[in-house]
């Protein structure tokens, strides 16, 4: 029983420690501190933004704080099995897309931090020139994946697919005709797939298959992949 006894001592000491030194991290190596989604993303940040996932509240919150502007939909079915819930309009955000995008609030947060620290950054640094617009295909789509019969996280408006990146120098950097080509195209190009990959929970690109020759998938569903 002394064994016992000092055994729960020792594994409440270590508990206690390690409650010390996560509330002693930085929030974005904090799993449990809520996401700042202006903040540089950490090691916790794919961990808070899984987070915000049917968490209505919080989700909302975030984009607040950051300044993302955007008007709320109603939660509601479209079509026999596709429909939104907890999802937005895209009004404002640092980076106009091409065509107007319907997304769930998470998919939404986590689009913005792709924008606001792989995306733009990466420009300025490889171009000297600022991104002014982002091409995109969309976001909600009543379909099923392409090749498949399960539904495709597009008809849940989660999921975005990008075509493309339009710089303020006139420039158009394409996914179709610039993937993994050598220079600055290609280099930025996977960047923006690679910083997809930590932030979404499926990055899709032209390396995947054929149906995604033309654009990068990213969406907030279920599992992991980045390919």
């Amino acid at each position: 029983m002394r064994g016992i006894s000092i055994l729960l001592t020792y594994a409440f000491l270590l508990a206690a420690l390690a409650v010390i030194i996560v509330r002693a991290l930085p929030a974005r190596h904090n799993p449990f501190a809520p996401i700042d989604l202006a903040a540089r993303p950490g090691v916790a940040t794919p961990m808070q933004l899984a987070r915000l996932k049917g968490n209505r509240e919080a989700c909302f919150k975030a984009l607040d704080q950051a300044g993302v502007l955007y008007t709320p939909l109603q939660d509601e079915l479209r079509g026999e099995k596709c429909g939104l819930f907890d999802a937005l309009t895209l009004d404002r955000t640092l980076t106009p897309y091409s065509a107007t995008l319907q997304m769930t609030c998470a998919q939404t947060a986590a689009a913005y931090m792709w924008e606001r620290h792989v995306v733009r950054p990466a420009a300025v640094e490889i171009f000297d020139a600022p991104v002014t617009r982002i091409e995109t295909y969309g976001s909600f789509s009543c379909r099923n994946i392409a090749g498949s019969r399960r539904l495709s996280q597009h008809a849940f408006g989660n999921a975005l697919d990008v075509s493309g990146f339009r710089l303020e120098d006139g420039r158009v950097i394409d996914v179709e005709a610039h993937w993994g080509k050598r220079g600055k195209e290609g280099k930025f190009l996977k960047h923006a797939h690679e910083g997809a990959c930590g932030l979404f929970s499926v990055t899709l690109g032209p390396d995947y298959n054929a149906a995604h020759a033309d654009h990068f998938h990213m969406d907030m569903g279920t599992g992991g992949i980045c390919r």
